[in-house]
């Protein structure tokens, strides 16, 4: 693939560590690479001035400039989405449709910015019945990843919608180990987006180990290697594995973390 690996991995420092070939072939990377030129030729396509959009979302012209170069910030991205009225997902990685819908750039007069939403930063995860989603459970049997009959999460089509998941690709999982025990202790629910296999820096992927489930921030390395990330690095100390390693421990990425939950490990009080 013009990346020194062989036809099973693709590798590319601006997009992604692929494992699955026919995942990078469904997404093309433009030439913009980062969510900072995608903001910024947003704007120019909305004809709206950089200090006009720091304005209305109370920042200063320079953390604009700083958005530009560095990327806009994870925790705001949902709301420049919305705001700019695009997919959270293309602004943030490039990939998947641009626009909710092809006439969401129509609505405005020729040469007039759309209509500035109300900001709004949450999605709300109060579902109903008709509007959910019922992602079903998996667990590990044989080295695999297998249905575990009549139980599901339901999580709204809407929240979905906005992180550009299709249903019928989402799988949802308990946490396997306490490799992330701060935030996900074992046994935490989450739900997990097969259709995103590419690799994004610092990202949680859920991936099969030598037929083991585990739960690992990943990052690029020079010279084509990843390292594996647990949040209890006491117990488990970070992964630096090639091409070579990835094979001989059949290692495959299941899927991006899109979703996580989980209860109190005690009753204040008790």
């Amino acid at each position: 693939m013009g990346s020194g690996y062989t036809d099973e991995f693709s590798y590319s420092h601006s997009a992604s560590f692929c494992l699955f070939p026919q995942a990078l072939a469904r997404r093309k990377l433009g030439a913009m690479k980062t969510s900072g030129d995608r903001l910024k030729a947003l704007l120019r396509e909305c004809h709206l001035a950089p200090t006009d959009f720091a304005a209305h979302r109370n920042m200063s012209p320079q953390q604009v400039n700083n958005w530009f170069s560095r990327g806009v910030p994870h925790a705001r991205i949902d709301e420049v989405a919305e705001l700019l009225s695009v997919n959270a997902r293309w602004l943030r990685h490039g990939i998947g449709p641009k626009y909710h819908c092809p006439t969401a750039q129509e609505t405005a007069p020729p040469g007039q910015p759309p209509t500035l939403p109300p900001r709004q930063t949450w999605i709300d995860l109060a579902g109903s019945d008709e509007h959910d989603a019922l992602i079903a459970f998996h667990r590990v049997k044989g080295g695999e990843l297998v249905l575990v009959p009549d139980r599901y999460l339901r999580l709204p089509h809407l929240a979905l919608h906005r992180l550009d998941i299709d249903p019928g690709q989402a799988v949802a999982i308990t946490m396997p180990d306490n490799s992330m025990n701060d935030t996900l202790p074992l046994g935490s629910c989450l739900a997990v987006d097969r259709g995103l296999t590419d690799i994004y820096e610092g990202e949680r992927y859920a991936l099969m180990d030598n037929g083991m489930l585990r739960i690992k921030r990943i990052y690029h390395l020079p010279g084509k290697t990843l390292r594996l990330r647990s949040q209890n690095s006491d117990e488990y100390p970070d992964q630096v594995i090639g091409q070579e390693q990835l094979l001989a421990q059949r290692v495959q990425i299941v899927g991006w973390v899109f979703w996580t939950a989980t209860l109190a490990a005690y009753r204040p009080g008790s």
